[in-house]
């Protein structure tokens, strides 16, 4: 039996909300690599009005989080169901005695400087970390020798069914760049530990890490952050140049002169143009080093033109 189309919502009723819903938007200018198909947006007005959408989603409409949009890939097809974007109220940020708690929609960087003008010290790698903090709880994203777990005391998250809950470090099962919370959960904020220091030290620290990004990464090209997760006892840009395969390019995408475990959109590439230069880099650093490199972009959506139904979408 074939499943619906979410594709058209027209046919399905979505919760009431008091927040806002955005059909047919076109993801390519909110993603980083600048490409990606369309969906529909929803903006919760606060957290009550996301747990309500999340308890009254009868029709299972599937949903999908996305926070900055700086390390995935939205395929051309666009994504099926709801996207849900956190806006202004999901981004606070509160400074007690020795921790931080920060809304999962504040970007890194931003939380980083904040933490600077408290005197707040043991957040700068997050500076060097593309995205929000959601995301960044979502991977265990880390930089500069530093991991999100590192500093995580818990994390408040909601369900598919709109039931809040605090979990503790144990419980988020952290690893290299992976968090064994349930897909369906959406980070709502952390609270993490912070030292006490000069400004004038953490600023040096963040100048550092700054000064760092743009002598070796692509960061002022249209690209998504580190494509592939480095396998143990290797780095895979390593494994990536061994292949030869600085500078390949299909269509308008192309690997990093620059570094080369990052894609760069040159211009007028499209989300396949991107995904199959990826694939194209797995196959030739598998076929020269027996080695199989595993995305750290997330690949989302479906490919232009594809017939799917529930069973075959993959968020």
């Amino acid at each position: 039996m074939m499943l619906p189309d979410f594709r058209d919502l027209e046919l399905y009723r979505l919760p009431d909300v008091k927040g806002s819903y955005k059909k047919h938007v076109v993801m390519a200018p909110y993603t980083w690599f600048r490409v990606g198909g369309a969906t529909t947006v929803f903006r919760p007005q606060d957290h009550e009005d996301l747990g309500q959408f999340l308890l009254k989603n009868s029709e299972e409409v599937p949903v999908t989080i996305i926070g900055a949009a700086s390390n995935i890939l939205i395929r051309d097809g666009g994504i099926p169901g709801v996207v849900i974007k956190l806006g202004k109220n999901f981004a606070s940020i509160t400074f007690e005695s020795n921790s931080v708690r920060i809304g999962a929609a504040l970007p890194n960087g931003i939380a980083a400087r904040l933490a600077l003008k408290q005197g707040y010290s043991g957040l700068e790698f997050l500076s060097g970390i593309p995205g929000t903090i959601g995301g960044g709880l979502r991977m265990n994203a880390g930089a500069h020798g530093k991991e999100i777990k590192d500093i995580l005391i818990e994390a408040e998250v909601i369900d598919s069914t709109g039931n809040f809950k605090v979990l503790s470090l144990e419980e988020m099962r952290m690893s290299y760049r992976h968090c064994g919370v349930p897909q369906d959960y959406i980070f709502l904020s952390g609270l993490f530990k912070t030292g006490k220091d000069e400004p004038s030290d953490i600023q040096k620290r963040l100048d550092e890490i700054e000064a760092r990004r743009l002598e070796s990464q692509p960061i002022t090209e249209r690209t998504g952050g580190s494509t592939f997760k480095n396998p143990k006892g290797y780095k895979a840009w390593e494994l990536i140049e061994a292949a030869g395969c600085r500078g390949v390019s299909i269509g308008g995408a192309m690997v990093s002169e620059k570094h080369c475990n990052f894609l760069v959109n040159t211009g007028n590439a499209n989300a396949t143009d991107l995904e199959n230069l990826g694939n194209l880099v797995q196959k030739k650093v598998k076929d020269s080093t027996g080695i199989e490199l595993e995305w750290e972009i997330k690949l989302l959506g479906v490919h232009k033109d594809s017939k799917f139904n529930r069973e075959n979408v993959k968020l």
